[in-house]
């Protein structure tokens, strides 16, 4: 199935099923997401913007959000 098809099959969704299938799109995209922080954690390509953050934190450089 190509992208355009995809688009067509989506803008023929009646209401409930539109609102079924975005539901599940933004649970599949959280994942995908989730999984990808999860490995550059592992890999450790989140170090440095980690030891970063850390010291703008005890250099009281933060505010509450």
């Amino acid at each position: 199935m190509t992208l355009e098809e995809l688009q067509g099959a989506v803008l023929q969704l009646p209401g409930d099923e539109l609102t079924a299938f975005a539901r599940w799109f933004d649970e599949y995209l959280a994942g995908t997401l989730d999984r990808r922080i999860e490995s550059d954690i592992n890999s450790g390509a989140l170090d440095i913007a980690g030891r970063c953050a850390d010291k703008d934190f005890k250099s009281g450089r933060c505010t509450p959000l």
